[in-house]
């Protein structure tokens, strides 16, 4: 692993999150104030710069614009970052950011029309805290990747943490990258991922594939991307999944 700075990261969250993020190295969590040793959380980290722009800005000049037939929501997410992105070392800003964009597309509203009755607020939570921590995850515009920890790997991340079985896990990591199977609110995590300097992509094909996810810059090469992940993808998911309290579940 090349480590590029080993000072803590430390962030206090609006939400505690479930203390049991502790059972993974290099994670802390007292309540809403979360730490991370960036040298035993991540199996790989080359970058301490993220792209962000402020949450409140894409709530107020992004989230309600409509796409056009001559501007598509992709096109609108794009020129807003190009616009309003900025590059910062600060993690906890970006973990900051993070937690509100997950706060907003993981929404308890949704339940209702989901037509999931399997998933319940409490998966939202489960979502919304490691969906929170892949943010710290960075893929290059060559696409490789410079940082990757144990939240790459969602469900077996989560398996973890919460001692979800491997059905419900992959169930949740469907929700996940599935843009909770409905278009509109794809287009909502197009718009609420602008604030992280990107949009949402993913490796895999399915659950059963688990080859995880982060927030790409458009314009990053996929087969790149591709061709990294397949390099590295067993042998750390194998490490996430050796955490486990419960090895049968």
């Amino acid at each position: 692993m090349t480590t590029i700075d080993t000072t803590a990261i430390e962030v206090e969250l609006p939400e505690a999150f479930d203390p049991r993020w502790g059972r993974l190295p290099g994670i802390q969590v007292d309540g809403r104030r979360i730490t991370i040793d960036p040298a035993e959380y991540f199996f790989r980290f080359e970058s301490n710069t993220w792209l962000v722009a402020d949450w409140e800005l894409v709530k107020g000049q992004l989230l309600d614009v409509d796409e056009t037939t001559e501007s598509a929501v992709e096109q609108l997410a794009l020129d807003f970052i190009k616009q309003h992105s900025e590059s910062t070392s600060d993690a906890a800003r970006v973990l900051a950011t993070a937690y509100e964009v997950y706060a907003y597309l993981f929404r308890e509203e949704h339940l209702a029309g989901l037509g999931l009755p399997q998933i319940t607020a409490e998966h939202l939570r489960m979502l919304r805290e490691a969906a929170t921590l892949m943010v710290l995850n960075k893929v290059e515009l060559d696409g490789h990747i410079s940082n990757v920890g144990p939240c790459w790997f969602f469900p077996a991340a989560t398996s973890v943490v919460f001692d979800l079985d491997d059905e419900t896990g992959g169930m949740l990591d469907e929700v996940y990258h599935g843009g909770w199977f409905n278009e509109h609110r794809r287009i909502e995590s197009i718009k609420a991922h602008a604030a992280l300097g990107g949009r949402l992509v993913h490796g895999c094909q399915s659950v059963p594939d688990q080859s995880g996810g982060v927030v790409a810059p458009y314009g990053a090469s996929m087969a790149n991307f591709r061709d990294d992940l397949a390099a590295f993808k067993a042998g750390w998911l194998e490490q996430v999944y050796a955490h486990r309290v419960n090895p049968a579940a």
